[in-house]
């Protein structure tokens, strides 16, 4: 078969996209890019927003329309959450957030068969961990490694739970070994993610948290860079940093997931801390790792969110000096609890906010990067486009210079000479790549 993927929403999707592609691969059938004609396309969906669903839908319809004798199959967490309104769409196989593996093979039989199927079990009983192979599309530098699948958090504008379970993690042993057979491979950098990071470990024996997944890991790859996907920051304690600060090839980049800066708006959230608690995080990270990047994501225009509260988000962002930040305006999803509350903005405000959350995202972000300026970084190079070879330091910065030799997946010491909106440029320092 001919088979075309697309890939909605978070890293973990992405990282469960690839491991389809692989088995697909691994069983005989060609992969094409999705605008292309195909026997199958698979449309792996996402659920987070009212607008995920939105898209999800008409990626499906799209397939269908470019290809009416294809197969058009969908699977993630749109169908998973929503089942009536997946059966309503021109999809001839309908999966959920689980179980790859048995998909693919309802789908080769679909092949012979062309019978619809629709193949959802329920989330909320899933109790272990759905092993598939690790790693990235070929030629990539980074490959992505999920050691973890579930939320029980239950934020209150959260659909997550309900569309991946509760919390399973990949044993500490077998997440070393995909470790082990991915820097085999070649990549230079391994990114360890999963739908609860945080969560990682509390459902195996003997509990390990994610400090010691991460020592785990480091220690069997030395030769390969580890970054981290978001992180709850109260994961981060004096404890966690003093085990992880002196790994080397530990990337002092940290995601930690925030949302909000006001107390009242993060107790509404369901959030599990408040921002002193936050901030110690912050604290604790810039004081035990050099000049490390720290980043976050923030929703604005959350039911109930006043003038006032919108206000003391800004103060605080300001407060932490992200170095980048991803800002959604709040977008109402049925089925959780924020979906009801009293209170709720109008798209305008929303946009508003999200614009004015944005310019001082912007300003930290230049504030950041021109502090980068005259030192010398470490860039792991990924691609030529536009005369200027991308690549990124530890930190998760991204660096562009212009040099005639080809520099992927080499690591090359570069000197910071001048910063731009998103990213700085450099000079290559004539050595030999690492």
């Amino acid at each position: 078969m001919r088979v075309a993927i697309t890939t909605l929403g978070c890293k973990v999707n992405q990282y469960e996209s690839q491991a389809m592609e692989e088995i697909l691969l691994s069983r005989g059938h060609t992969l094409v890019p999705f605008e292309d004609l195909a026997d199958v396309y698979i449309v792996n969906s996402c659920t987070v927003t009212a607008v995920s669903d939105k898209k999800s839908r008409q990626t499906v319809r799209q397939a269908r329309k470019r290809a009416p004798e294809a197969i058009v199959a969908l699977c993630g967490c749109y169908p998973q959450v929503s089942p009536e309104e997946a059966a309503g769409l021109p999809a001839d196989l309908i999966g959920g957030s689980g179980d790859r593996m048995g998909f693919l093979e309802l789908l080769e039989g679909l092949f012979q068969t062309r019978e619809k199927t629709v193949a959802l079990d329920d989330a909320f009983k899933r109790r272990t961990y759905e092993h598939l192979p690790a790693g990235g599309l070929e030629g990539r530098t980074r490959a992505m490694l999920k050691v973890e699948d579930g939320c029980t958090n239950f934020c209150s504008y959260c659909i997550i739970p309900y569309a991946r379970g509760p919390v399973r993690s990949l044993p500490m042993d077998q997440a070393v070994a995909e470790a082990k057979a991915l820097a085999e491979k070649g990549y230079r950098e391994l990114v360890l993610t999963g739908i609860e990071l945080s969560s990682y470990g509390r459902d195996l024996e003997g509990r390990p948290g994610p400090a010691d997944l991460i020592e785990a890991v480091c220690r069997a790859v030395p030769e390969m860079r580890v970054r981290l996907g978001s992180l709850e920051p109260r994961t981060v304690t004096e404890d966690f940093c003093q085990r992880l600060k002196d790994l080397p090839n530990l990337c002092p980049h940290f995601h930690l997931s925030m949302q909000s800066g006001c107390d009242e708006t993060l107790a509404r959230m369901k959030r599990k801390y408040d921002t002193a608690r936050y901030f110690e995080s912050v604290e604790l990270l810039r004081k035990h790792f050099h000049r490390p990047g720290i980043t976050t994501d923030m929703i604005v225009g959350f039911p109930g969110e006043t003038e006032e509260e919108f206000e003391q988000t800004l103060a605080f962002i300001r407060k932490c000096g992200f170095s980048q930040m991803h800002i959604f305006p709040y977008s109402r999803r049925q089925g959780t609890p924020a979906a009801s509350m009293a209170g709720q903005l109008t798209t305008a405000e929303k946009s508003e906010r999200a614009h004015r959350g944005a310019e001082v995202a912007e300003a930290m972000q230049r504030s950041w990067l021109t502090g980068w300026v005259g030192q010398t970084v470490p860039v792991l190079f990924e691609e030529e486009k536009g005369g200027f070879w991308r690549g990124y330091t530890p930190q998760y910065m991204e660096v562009k210079v212009q040099s005639d030799r080809d520099l992927h997946n080499q690591i090359h010491n570069v000197a910071v000479t001048a910063a731009g909106e998103n990213q700085v440029f450099g000079r290559l320092l004539e050595e030999e790549p690492t």
